[in-house]
Formats: C-alpha cells, structure tokens, sequence
C-alpha cells in the first residue's frame, strides 16, 4: 500500500487542480482524500512494518509536488529487436519511467519488423517485464515494403495496438484506403508518417534557411502538406481513426483542422522539439536537431502551438528515436535523423506550453495522458477512485540541467546543457513505484 499525503492533484478531465492525499493499494487507487480529513489509519502504526495486523504502507510527502496520471506515449522507438546498440526495451523502460511516462506504444519499425505475430509477441512479452505499460503496434505492409497489406485480423488479435509503417511514407493510395478501412473494422488507430519522398532531396533538414546553410537540398513543408492531404480525405471518406504523425507544418495543421471540422476521426500528433524548436538548431546543433520530418521555421512552430491549444492536435508525443553517438557524428546527410524525447518532454510541455500561457496544466496532461489513453484504449489517463494507480509525482517549477547522464542507452538530444522546469520525483505503475529520484 502506498499513501500520498499533501499533494497537488491534475484532474485532466475537470481541468483542476485539488489538494488531495491518495491511498493506494492492489494497484489501484482506493481512495482520495480532500479538505481536513485525518488519516491516522493509513499513516500511523503500520507504516513502514513488514508485518503485524495491516499491509506495508509506504508513505510519500507530496509537500510541494503536482501528482498527474502516468504519461501516454503512443510514439516511441526502442530498437528492439535488431537495433539494440541504440536501445532496447529494458533501458527504454527505464527511460520512459524516469521521465514520468507509464503508458508506452512503439512503433513497428525494427528488425525483423513487427509485420507478424512471432515478433509482436515477443516485443509485448518482453514489455511485460519492466515495470510499465508497453504495448506496440503492428506495420501496415509487409517488410514495410509498402506493396502489400499485413495479415491486420491476426496481429490485432494477437495484441497489436494499432498499426503503422513509421519511417516511411506509404505511396500507393488505393492500398492506405484499404488499410483504413480494414483498421476501422478492427476499431484499431492507423498512424502515418507524412513525407513524399519524391519532393525531399535530403531528409532531416528543413528546405530553406537550414538547407542554404549547409548548402545542400532539403525536406520542403511540400512533402507534408502533400500526403496530409491525401490521408485527411481518406480519413474522411472511411471513417477510420486515423493519426496524423508528428507534425511539422502550418498547413497541416490546418489541414487536420478542416478534417475534424468535417467530421473525420482524425488526429493530430505534435512532437516537443516540433513545439519548443525551429530549423535555427540545425544550424546551432548540426545532427543533434536533424529529425523526420524536419524543423521548420518560427510560424511553423507557433502553428504547431496553436493546433495543440484548439484540440486540432489532440495528442503529444515524443518521437523518441534513439541513435548511437557514432552515428549522429556522421555528416549532416549521412547521419540517421531522430532524437531521444521521453526524459524531456514533460519539461518541455511546462515551460512551452504551460509557463508561456498556451495551456493550463490539466490540459497539458490531457495532451499527454488522458487522450492518447482514451485513443489506444489504454487504462490510466485519470485520477479518480478505482482507477489504475499509474501516476507520475513532479515539481513543476523546480529546474534541472539537461546534462546528457541519460537512463536511455542513446544520448541524441539538443537539448543537453539547457536548463528545464519539472523535476520528476517519483513515477508509480501499476501500484508500484517504478522510478524515484535519488
């Protein structure tokens, strides 16, 4: 049993903050108590005993914390299988739970990919073991060669959360309208990663200021707003629920806008780094802020921002995508793009969003928990009485240095050396504390 006593509580839902203690046991939370209400009970003779008439209470002073439901994080990369060097599901775990993350969904692209239930299994199998909530998704295509469905039936069946080919753009139109259509069927989410790789002479690196500066051709916002529109219609026309990865760009934004305004299930997924940078930190950061799809220019992000405070983006994600030293020290076209996400974002979310007026607190966790649960179907995402106890315990105006000492086995981040707001104390899965800082 655990007890939270003085602590601040997120209510996402009711876009709240109360003073409340917890009780906590059998991996759910029992009981919330508000006002003056003593609890002599819970915090008295048994806590810390291992015996005698009443369970072990573990108690935590909550004294100047903010307690918010476990984060969601339904776009992750943990490299495992095939790519472990980078990552693998333990030290991503770690990672996740470090930044107050409870709730994971990873994306397909490994090795062999997740194209089949063999290795579905043994990824969710794996997951079980660490303390979180890790699910995955399953690929669109087979081989993620984009010419051919996946059996969809038997990977959800076997567990898939959902399905798609992160990484790479699928092209064929007639094939993306099927894989709608037979992921609503499924009442699966179906994601895309949104970039025609026909416009795109180097990925990674905005067309434009960035792509003058180290002379080379670029990632224009073409790419994007090209398949964004093709898979905004579709998803209008199917019905499924469709995803819209990472986005990038102004337009579309205002492309997932209209969508939703006619009626599509659509969503609308931000990145951190698509909120917090602009293409100024390839410049700054060389293959430290080289991503897919790339930063881009200041309105870009402030349209990022915007989407996220009107609901047009209604799920923020970190992208998480792990990259060995070795490769990120490549050239500026032959390193890998993506960056590691998931210690930093909710930092990020405090001082971009939360500190600088765009959003309340609760709606941040509603950006960051409740909705990507609710979408994925996840428990958690609320703090109420019977829910899961998956909770994550922070000090949202207590700042920390970025200092590139990460639980995550990779270390590709641009924002080492900056100092964040939000320091994780404690993160709690299941009834059970799978992070305390030390």
């Amino acid at each position: 049993m655990i007890f939270i006593k003085n602590g601040m509580i997120v209510d996402p839902e009711g876009d709240r903050l109360y003073k409340a203690d917890l009780v906590i046991g059998d991996g759910k939370i029992q009981e919330i108590v508000t006002g003056a209400q003593e609890r002599a009970e819970v915090s008295g003779h048994n806590a810390g005993k291992t015996g005698g008439d009443g369970p072990e209470v573990t108690i935590i002073d909550g004294r100047g914390l903010v307690i918010g439901p476990g984060l969601a994080d339904t776009h992750v990369h943990f490299r495992d299988p095939g790519f472990t060097y980078k990552e693998d599901i333990d030290t991503g775990a770690a990672a996740a739970a470090k930044g107050g993350f409870t709730q994971i969904i990873l994306m397909a692209n490994t090795k062999p990919c997740v194209d089949n239930a063999d290795t579905l299994s043994y990824v969710l199998e794996k997951g079980k073991k660490t303390g979180i909530r890790i699910g995955s998704c399953a690929n669109v295509t087979r081989s993620m060669a984009g010419k051919e469905l996946v059996d969809m039936e038997q990977l959800a069946q076997a567990g898939a959360a959902g399905f798609t080919d992160d990484g790479i753009p699928l092209m064929d139109e007639s094939l993306v309208k099927e894989a709608m259509v037979r992921a609503g069927k499924l009442h699966k989410p179906i994601s895309f990663h949104e970039e025609n790789p026909g416009m795109i002479a180097n990925n990674g690196v905005n067309a434009g200021k960035a792509s003058d500066f180290y002379g080379i051709g670029g990632s224009p916002r073409e790419a994007e707003i090209d398949l964004v529109k093709r898979d905004a219609a579709l998803a209008l026309e199917t019905g499924a629920e469709v995803v819209i990865q990472h986005i990038s760009s102004k337009e579309a934004v205002e492309l997932v806008r209209k969508a939703k305004a006619a009626g599509a299930r659509i969503h609308g997924e931000a990145a951190p780094h698509h909120f917090t940078l602009t293409e100024d930190a390839v410049i700054a950061k060389g293959t430290l802020a080289k991503m897919n799809p790339p930063l881009r220019t200041p309105e870009d992000r402030l349209a990022v921002i915007e989407g996220i405070r009107d609901k047009t983006i209604d799920l923020i994600a970190t992208d998480h995508a792990p990259h060995s030293r070795q490769e990120k020290e490549k050239s500026i076209t032959e390193a890998p793009s993506g960056i590691i996400g998931l210690e930093t974002a909710l930092s990020l979310g405090i001082r971009e969003l939360v500190n600088k007026g765009y959003l309340t607190l609760p709606e941040l966790f509603r950006r960051m928990s409740t909705a990507p649960c609710e979408l994925y179907r996840l428990p958690g995402g609320r703090i109420c009485e019977g829910a899961p106890a998956d909770l994550v315990l922070f000090a949202p105006e207590e700042r920390w240095v970025v200092t590139g000492a990460f639980a995550s086995k990779s270390a590709n981040s641009p924002f080492i050396g900056e100092e964040l707001p939000g320091v994780v104390y404690y993160t709690i899965c299941d009834g059970r504390i799978v992070y305390k800082r030390r």
